[in-house]
């Protein structure tokens, strides 16, 4: 549920970001869909605390940096990056593929960090996109680890749609495949959220948080190299577990030999 002024304020940085240009109040109360008289409340309240601009006498808007310096000081002391960012750096390096953390919102997976691969064909994301659970490697792991009433408050959620062809559009199909992806400590997605890509993905926990780390990239590539990205994802989890709890974790199987079939409903 959006509060309607925070909804809009965020609408309103997302079509400058989109935009990229400086804009009028009549083309942005357009754009976030919004009466010019609320628009322009919104634009003088950020006037007045800094955060927008005009241009010139036809009052063209646009941001000033103020947004941009606060956001670098907030990620520069952010707690999770400071722990896990390195870690999936490695993994970046390891697999030249994109690198995804991930946290369920509701029945959908947020990605709260992005490491996007360096080659020309690559899985490409952005911080703040949501894949439903049920079409997601990562939110197949994080399910796997909440408590028996987490998962069934979860499951009820899940409407089960079809995303793609491949999406596993029953409650009965998914649960197998949940069950025996758990079973082998990791979780795929084989283009059930986006035709022709592959991720693999698994749950971690840190600072008490339930997340997830995905490797993604174009099926057939990723496949090629399966066990060796899979072998890299698996100490990529021990490490961040070992510095969450002080353990460090017995290895899981990392072949994919006995890998089941997709199940498909």
């Amino acid at each position: 549920m959006d509060v309607k002024t925070a909804g809009r304020t965020l609408d309103l940085i997302e079509v400058f970001a989109s935009e990229r240009r400086p804009l009028s109040l009549s083309e942005l109360a357009r754009a976030i869909n919004a009466p010019v008289s609320s628009c322009y409340a919104l634009v003088r309240t950020l006037e007045h605390r800094g955060y927008i601009h005009s241009l010139n006498s036809r009052r063209s808007l646009y941001p000033t940096k103020r947004l941009l310096r606060n956001a670098e000081r907030i990620a520069e002391h952010d707690p999770l990056t400071e722990s896990v960012w390195p870690v999936l750096r490695a993994l970046a390096d390891k697999t030249d593929e994109t690198i995804l953390l991930g946290k369920r919102l509701g029945a959908r997976i947020a990605f709260i960090e992005v490491i996007e691969s360096t080659r020309g064909v690559r899985y490409s994301a952005e911080v703040g996109d949501t894949h439903p659970l049920h079409a997601s490697a990562m939110g197949k792991a994080i399910l796997s680890r909440l408590s028996p009433g987490e998962y069934a408050a979860a499951l009820a959620e899940i409407r089960f749609t079809r995303v793609t062809s491949a999406t596993l559009t029953s409650r009965a199909a998914f649960e197998r495949d949940l069950r025996a992806s758990s079973a082998r400590g990791w979780f795929e997605n084989r283009g059930e959220n986006a035709a022709d890509i592959l991720a693999m993905a698994v749950p971690v926990r840190s600072d008490d948080q339930l997340y997830a780390v995905a490797v993604a990239g174009p099926l057939s590539r990723v496949d090629r190299v399966f066990d060796r990205n899979l072998k890299a994802l698996l100490a990529a989890q021990r490490q961040i577990e070992a510095a969450h709890d002080g353990v460090v974790r017995t290895p899981r199987r990392e072949s994919r030999r006995a890998r089941p079939a997709a199940v498909i409903a």
